[in-house]
Formats: C-alpha cells, structure tokens, sequence
C-alpha cells in the first residue's frame, strides 16, 4: 500500500497499458512534457462544464454547478459520462447535453474547460491527472484520491500544468473554519496541545447499502448496459459484481471506507483552523466490523495521530451509532470549539473560545484564568459569529471564481494532501495493526520514526 512515489512518465505509461488492454487506446492520452493549454477565459466568457461519475453524488454536484453557473459564475454543463448507461441517459437529459460511456472523450474536447470527477475513488486520480494534462481545470470529489503515491502525483502536475484543483469536500468552505483559523493566528488559545473530532452515523440498512439496480449489468442491453471492465480500470480483475459497483465503499479495492468517506470531512478543516497544513508524522488506528458483516471496511474506525511541532489528532467514527462528540481545537490557553453538536457538515452559528482555568492552590484546589490572558482576552467565553452560508454552493462558486482568477481555491491540492495523507495511512496502519510514520522528505510511509 505505501512504497516509492511513481514519476510521471511511468505513471503514464501504466495508464496507456491499461488503456490498451481495455481496447481503447485509440483515444489520444497526453503524454508527460506535451501538456495542452487550457482556454483564457475572459470575464464574460461562459465556463463549460464536464462531469465525469454522475451517480448520486455526481448528479448533485453538476447540478449544483448548473445552479451556481445561472448567475454571476456564468457556467454551464456541456457534457457527463459514467460507465452506466441509465446514468448517462438522465444526466444528458437533465441538462441538454452530450453523454458519454469513456471519459476520454470528455477529456479531449477542446471545448470543455474543467470536469467535475465524482467516480469511486480508485479512479480519482488518473482522470484528475490525465484531465490537467489535457488543459482542464478540476473539480475533485473527496477523497483526492486513494494511494500515497497518487498525493504525489497531484501536487506535481498541479504545479507543472498550473491547473486550478478543487478537492470537493464543501465542508471547508464553511465560514466555522475560518473563523477558528484566524482565532487561533491572533493567539486567543494559546500553544495548540490537541484536536479532536468525530463522524457518526447509524441506519437499519448499514452505511453505503445504496439500492441496486438488478437488472443493470455488464451483459444487459440499452440504458441497464453498464462497462464493468471500465470501471473496475487500475483495481484487481474480478468477475461482475453489483454490490461492488452499487455499494463500492465497502471495499478495500475502491474505497477506504469510514477514513476516505468521512474523515476527509474532519481532517481537510482542521488544517485549515490550523492556518499551516501539516502532514502527520505517526498515525496509529482501530476499530473493527462490529454490527454490519457485510462488508471489508469497518463500521467503527478511529484514529491518532501526532504532528512534528508538537500537536495530537483524535477522530472516531463509528456507522453503528450516531452520537457524536464536539469538534474542537485544545490550546494550551484556552479551547476552540468549532462545532459543539460535533456534525462537521452541520452549521454553527458561532465557535466558542473557552478560556482555560488553571489550578493555583493545589490544596483548595483553586482554578482560574491567568492574569496575564484575563488581561488580553478576559476570563469570560467569547463567541465568535459565524456567517450561515451555504458552503456546496460556495465551494462551487469558490472554484469558478478562480478558474478565472487563477488563484489558490479554498480546498487546494497542497492542504487536501495533508489530510489525504493523514486518512490513507489511518487505512493502512488499520489494515496492517501497525503504527506508521510518514518521511516527508521521501513522500513516504514507513515503519519506524525519521530522523530529524
């Protein structure tokens, strides 16, 4: 699961192998050094839209960028693609345009100026990385994508095709995080110590027991066709499987389960209250299939992890129950709570800074603020408002604006790498038992501490 990062000309090379063996390698691929230019957009110009995965998820999102396109974003979707033809036919019709089974087709039009990749995420990041070739923006569902190799891979073609990279976990552009960030800058907590969060749910079904279709497979005709060999690409070969294709998230092949689907969600904030992105440098994990034993992936997880300047990381997860715990940043001075209901895609209409009240005499065992931060801060909570936004539509809107400004977006490569890194090797260390350090300098996990 870890090793030494692929440089791009091999990467490259895999995927033209893998494009040949599925019979499609007369689709032209751009190669490494021979990258397109992407359109100059000018300030009236309508940005066009591609989505590529338009299940659930991917429906939403393109509709949501043809609702945010109606107004001063002024972009539209001009083409989707999915390897089930249903899908295809009703995206298509939905918005008016073309439908497409290979996502190639998406990539090489010349007209197309981002693609929205909303696919299982054993496919993120090659199509995020052959779609930049091809000069197109990216809108990237979370998680960023589904080895430590491919982190690499995305920050390098980020930075040598300039594209613009969204990485789509909407819950950042949440005001909250923000907030916090500039609370925590303008020293209101104190030394970090720790952060903590959680991602609970419970239902009679089991987590990602979404419907099937039975009568879609790979030999069906029509709108049930669906290319399972397309689907299954990079991942191991195996015979047809609906609950696989419907249900992907419960498999190690495609998905990290509760750490990818999640955790992402907790982890991609709190580097950004933080206000430095940091990789962990050890992540230890647990958990286990305690309810629901239909699956590979469990349904509680939790994990730790430690930071070289001297901070704590505690999540826990369970989908077996759904009472969470508050979501909050430790300071040496005071705490930051962030979300007190502990939803990190609920709203909060202001974060708390809790001032810490520290024993004097330990034999009346009196606590207070100290002076010195009564002085600064006062020994009183403070509430900090928060703007209630809607952050899907701002996260899309967030991407459009610097599609044209070719600015950094909220949820840019280099901070997603941080909490990519972070949850992957939560998924690793679980499925080996053991703790896992990162060496930075190497891009790499390994087994014991790096040297400083």
């Amino acid at each position: 699961m870890s090793g030494n990062s692929l440089n791009r000309r091999d990467f490259f090379k895999n995927t033209g192998a893998m494009s040949a063996a599925f019979g499609l390698a007369g689709t032209a691929l751009a190669k490494p050094g021979k990258m397109a230019a992407g359109r100059v957009l000018g300030a009236n110009d309508r940005i066009n839209v591609a989505a590529i995965g338009v299940g659930g998820r991917g429906t939403y999102v393109a509709r949501t960028f043809a609702k945010a396109g109606q107004g001063p974003a002024n972009a539209q979707i001009v083409g989707v693609c999915d390897v089930y033809q249903k899908r295809v036919d009703e995206n298509k019709e939905f918005h008016k345009c073309d439908g497409y089974l290979d996502y190639r087709e998406i990539i090489n039009r010349n007209d197309v100026d981002a693609v929205i990749i909303a696919t299982p995420d054993h496919w993120h990041a090659k199509i995020a990385l052959e779609a930049m070739d091809r000069g197109k923006d990216v809108y990237l569902e979370k998680p960023m994508c589904h080895t430590i190799e491919e982190v690499k891979q995305l920050i390098d073609t980020v930075k040598e095709t300039k594209r613009v990279l969204q990485v789509g976990s909407q819950t950042t552009s949440g005001d909250q995080w923000h907030k916090a960030k500039k609370a925590i800058a303008d020293g209101m907590i104190g030394q970090m110590i720790m952060s903590q969060g959680s991602y609970h749910r419970n239902s009679t079904e089991g987590e990602w027991n979404w419907p099937i279709d039975e009568q879609a497979g790979p030999d069906a005709k029509g709108e049930n066709y669906i290319d399972w060999k397309m689907w299954l690409g990079p991942a191991p070969k195996r015979p047809y499987d609906a609950d696989r294709f419907f249900r992907f998230r419960k498999y190690w092949d495609y998905s990290g389960g509760i750490a990818t689907d999640l955790f992402f969600h907790v982890a991609a904030p709190m580097n950004i209250c933080w206000g430095e992105a940091q990789f962990p440098y050890k992540v230890m994990a647990g958990g286990g299939i305690y309810v629901f034993h239909d699956r590979e992936v469990p349904d509680t997880f939790h994990l730790i992890a430690e930071y070289s300047k001297g901070h704590s990381v505690v999540l826990s997860s369970s989908m077996a129950n759904s009472q969470h715990i508050p979501g909050l940043i430790r300071g040496h001075d005071a705490s930051l709570i962030m979300v007190e209901h502990g939803r990190f895609e609920g709203y909060a209409p202001y974060i708390t800074v809790k001032p810490e009240k520290r024993v004097y005499n330990r034999e009346l065992r009196e606590r207070s603020v100290p002076p010195e931060y009564a002085a600064k801060w006062g020994a009183a909570e403070i509430k900090i408002p928060v703007e209630d936004r809607d952050p899907m539509i701002t996260h899309v809107e967030n991407f459009l604006d610097c599609m044209r400004t070719r600015q950094k977006p909220t949820l840019d490569v280099e901070t997603a790498a941080r909490a990519q890194v972070l949850i992957t090797m939560s998924v690793q260390s679980f499925r080996e038992g053991k703790v896992l350090y990162f060496d930075e300098r190497k891009f790499k996990v390994v087994d014991k501490p790096v040297r400083a």
